[in-house]
């Protein structure tokens, strides 16, 4: 299984490579978003410590996740229709290499889309304070949001009846964030909206990476970010595996 994934995911990064503009449409979003809350509401909003491009970086990460998976739905709906897929599974290789080499690519697609807003990041003074655990622990967090998102796009990539319907899933996934406490504390939120932000798997995620990349404890959030992602990895993962055996 691992030399087939590795020959597939192989195929699908030299696609990426031909057509760079991928990772860099996806790194757009993010970073437009960053410079306008940095320097357009920036001064606005009060979150209660000295450096708001360390308060935005979470939330601007999940963004450009969520933006990035649409793509991964998008190359596995376009194998399953031209007969690419098909073809892959009358060969005599593991079933499963076919999802897996489709997640990968999306692993390392993100990981570069991420190290490009990073890089962004410090220049608009992203400053962190985690040590060597903390940014492993961040990578980790990461990862596993990712992994989750992906799996989610292989079930509208194997389901759409159409290419703009294989992306359209991402639009929710990247709104989420603006429900959480991505750019402003939950606490200025309205009631309802105040109980929804706290209580979304968004929210945990963010706290999560905003106290490692501070340096400070993390409390609970970890946990709750930890179970909400790996919760939603695994169930889109059997639904994704259904889904796939099912295709003709």
């Amino acid at each position: 299984m691992i030399h087939d994934t590795t020959a597939l995911t192989g195929r699908l990064m030299k696609a990426i490579l031909r057509s760079p503009d991928t990772i860099i449409t996806v790194a757009i979003m993010p970073i437009a978003f960053l410079l306008l809350f940095r320097y357009v509401f920036g001064g606005a909003i009060q979150t209660g410590g000295s450096n708001y491009t360390n308060y935005l970086v979470p939330g601007i990460l999940l963004i450009a996740v969520a933006s990035s998976v649409a793509y991964t739905a998008v190359r596995l709906f376009s194998d399953t229709r031209t007969g690419i897929t098909a073809r892959f599974r009358a060969m005599p290789i593991a079933r499963s290499s076919v999802l897996w080499s489709h997640v990968l690519t999306s692993l390392v697609s993100n990981a570069v889309t991420i190290v490009v807003i990073i890089g962004v990041s410090f220049a608009m003074g992203f400053r962190p304070h985690a040590g060597v655990r903390g940014w492993l622990a961040i990578i980790g967090i990461l990862t596993l949001f990712t992994l989750a998102l992906t799996w989610i796009s292989v079930i509208p990539g194997l389901t759409a009846k159409s290419v703009d319907g294989a992306g359209a899933f991402a639009y929710p996934l990247i709104f989420l964030p603006f429900l959480s406490s991505a750019f402003v504390p939950t606490q200025t939120m309205p009631g309802p909206v105040r109980w929804f932000a706290e209580n979304q798997p968004v929210t945990s995620v963010v706290e999560s990476l905003r106290s490692l990349i501070e340096g400070t404890g993390v409390g609970s959030d970890i946990w709750i970010a930890l179970a909400w992602t790996v919760g939603i990895g695994l169930l889109a993962y059997v639904f994704a595996v259904r889904t796939y055996n099912k295709v003709p």
